[in-house]
């Protein structure tokens, strides 16, 4: 085989039918955050307080967002080449060191969890900085924006591993408050101003079917907590009728996504005139309450299997609850952004969830389970038929106007 050295082939192509194939190395490099977000449910479940559900938030948000900055990167740099792959195995490493930091990122591991996060978000974009030194000029000057961006969060990140409890706290949440807001602001700087979406010329089928993976990575630990739990039980009607609710909770959030959701947003980023906007808000933003979601509905999962009957307290309902409510709220959002509509099926699912929180506590774990994962059932076979619908009726457009269907 003939040795790829030019420097034109570092570059993803565009318009291929290959162009949006997702490469056995970037497969590989997603097994570090299997091991992220297993560390993200069962660090919750050890410290299941409110404090504890405030932190998972934020080191969900983390997690996911040097993920999607990742796979952002990715939809540029040629996979199959030995510099990119060598790039990713060294954020391998990194990653690792940061997902082991998780438990005890909020005690004595905030400063290895802090300077591995920063290390992977400034040395990744610095890396592609120097990539695309021969390439486009726009989409460079876009990545100095951005490392400027991390760098400034990155200060806070460290700063806050450095310092103890709630300062801790307060200083990571401003780091993750830039972050957040830097693509938003198409990550301005002082003399060169903002990026336009329109230089983001995202290869729409890479972008969707690297986050429908990452959906995958997400449902496949509520699939192993819930198996480890059961196997771990004697079985009798009781662990077997909640077996069975949690594993039809999860089959249906993969409904959702993957016959709904993700049909719908690949058929729209590829009609869309500025893909770069459509990958940015829907794909970017939306898919973190989609990943929360589904980790509180595998916390969930476990609850249910260790305490089906009797009262529930108002934190394990709120979980219960929370987690089918955020998924179907990512899920609608999603499709308000890339196809301009209300999907009905969303919304009628997430009123259903809210009305059913203030009888929660007097219901047993596994009867308020259940009536979720039917409402998730419903949602699904409902939103499919929406779904066709409105690829039929509306077949190129999309971000223009709300109507519900």
């Amino acid at each position: 085989m003939k040795r790829l050295t030019s420097e034109a082939v570092l570059f993803r192509s565009r318009g291929n039918s290959d162009s949006g194939k997702v490469s056995f190395i970037e497969l590989f490099f997603d097994l570090i955050f299997v091991f992220a977000v297993t560390q993200l449910s069962h660090s919750f479940l050890e410290n299941f307080t409110w404090v504890g559900a405030v932190q998972l938030g934020l080191l969900t948000m983390a997690i996911w967002w040097v993920w999607i900055f990742t796979a952002w990167v990715m939809n540029w740099l040629n996979p199959e080449t030995t510099r990119v792959r060598s790039m990713l195995i060294g954020l391998m490493l990194i990653g690792l060191i940061m997902s082991a930091s998780i438990p005890e990122a909020f005690e004595k591991s905030g400063l290895y969890f802090a300077s591995a996060y920063a290390l992977f978000q400034v040395g990744r974009t610095a890396y592609t900085v120097w990539v695309l030194r021969k390439g486009s000029t726009e989409l460079r000057i876009n990545f100095i924006r951005i490392l400027s961006w991390l760098s400034l969060s990155g200060i806070f990140w460290v700063a806050g591993g450095i310092a103890h409890e709630q300062t801790r706290l307060v200083l990571w949440c401003i780091a993750l408050f830039i972050e957040y807001i830097a693509p938003s602001m198409g990550f301005w700087l002082p003399k060169i101003g903002r990026t336009p979406t329109t230089v983001w010329n995202v290869e729409g089928s890479h972008m969707a079917e690297r986050c429908g993976l990452f959906m995958i990575i997400a449902l496949g630990e509520s699939i192993l907590i819930t198996g480890a739990t059961f196997a771990g039980l004697e079985w009798n009607v009781l662990t077997l009728s909640s077996f069975a609710t949690a594993f039809l909770s999860t089959v249906a959030m993969w409904w959702i996504y993957f016959d709904v959701t993700a049909k719908t947003g690949h058929h729209f980023i590829a009609h869309s005139a500025d893909p770069g906007r459509v990958a940015r808000s829907a794909y970017t933003y939306t898919h973190l309450l989609l990943v929360a979601g589904i980790i509180l509905s595998a916390v969930a999962a476990e609850l249910l299997l260790a305490h089906p009957i009797g009262h529930l307290d108002t934190k394990t309902a709120a979980v219960i609850l929370a987690g089918p409510a955020l998924y179907l709220l990512g899920n609608m959002l999603f499709m308000r952004i890339v196809a301009g509509v209300v999907s009905a099926p969303y919304i009628a699912g997430i009123i259903m969830l809210v009305i059913l929180f203030p009888f929660a506590t007097s219901i047993s774990a596994l009867l308020l389970s259940i009536i979720a994962t039917v409402t998730l059932i419903v949602v699904s076979i409902w939103g499919s038929v929406f779904t066709e619908r409105l690829c039929q009726t509306k077949p190129l457009l999309g971000n223009h106007r709300i109507e519900s269907l």
